[in-house]
């Protein structure tokens, strides 16, 4: 269903309707998002870079710099260690929101490679059900067992997940506090779910660029890794510079159960 190959116009339509229901969502179940700027002024700034920050080593300053987070979803998959050259090559660490069922489970030494080259690993359910139709039970199974393939791998839990199309509420708020993970959302997307265009992705992508993004990519279609490193180029010109999820909010702590969310410019 989630794989980059032929045969997945069924996922492709159902994933069509998440920004469509992501503000809707959001609005009705109580869950009010922090953004990346509330969670740094929670925080204060007396942390100091490159020490620890909120539980997250700084290497900048994202109150004073031009941060923006580059994300990945659904993976690991065939062109992920690709990506992870591109990524070693230009110097750019990312945060990978991984699914459990069929790539966690078939490709463990990717996901030790993520974590290994300092990436941040982060839960994206075990197999990309609807969070906000489940009951507790099954929230609960869906994080949990993500959770545990990636420890068993990797040696840490995640402390960040990403509800698959956005959609969460006050119970998948509730398990997630129980589970330790903060929700992330996101700021811009290239839809590269529904166009292997690598010159389409790109161009979506830098026309919403903007200061405390968070990028939302796939790292298992066709035209996403392709698209990747003339979208690093372009944003490292206009003075970006790429962290991922946690240097983004330090000296700030993705807290269990908030919703973090940028706003755009």
């Amino acid at each position: 269903m989630f794989r980059s190959r032929p045969g997945r116009g069924r996922a492709v339509a159902i994933t069509l309707l998440a920004a469509a229901s992501l503000m809707l969502t959001l609005s009705g179940c109580g869950v009010d998002p922090l953004t990346p700027q509330e969670a740094r002024a929670e925080a204060g700034t007396g942390d100091k870079v490159g020490g620890e920050a909120g539980g997250a080593a700084r290497r900048v300053d994202c109150a004073k710099v031009k941060c923006i987070a580059l994300t990945f979803d659904a993976g690991p998959g065939e062109d992920t260690p690709h990506l992870l050259d591109v990524l070693k090559e230009k110097q750019v660490p990312a945060t990978f929101f991984l699914l459990g069922s069929k790539h966690v489970d078939r490709y463990p030494e990717v996901v030790r490679r993520i974590a290994d080259e300092g990436h941040e690993v982060a839960n994206h359910t075990w197999s990309h059900r609807i969070l906000t139709d489940l009951d507790e039970s099954e929230v609960r199974e869906e994080l949990s067992r993500t959770q545990d393939a990636i420890e068993k791998i990797t040696g840490r839990k995640p402390t960040l997940m990403r509800p698959p199309q956005g959609r969460t509420d006050g119970t998948v708020a509730d398990v997630s506090r129980e589970l330790g993970l903060a929700q992330v959302l996101w700021s811009i997307t290239a839809k590269d779910y529904s166009t292997t265009d690598s010159a389409l992705i790109r161009q979506r992508v830098l026309e919403n660029a903007h200061r405390d993004g968070i990028i939302l990519l796939h790292d298992i279609y066709d035209g996403t890794v392709p698209a990747v490193p003339s979208i690093i180029d372009e944003l490292k010109r206009r003075g970006f510079t790429f962290v991922t999820v946690p240097e983004l909010l330090a000296p700030g702590k993705a807290e269990p159960g908030e919703v973090y969310r940028p706003e755009k410019d």
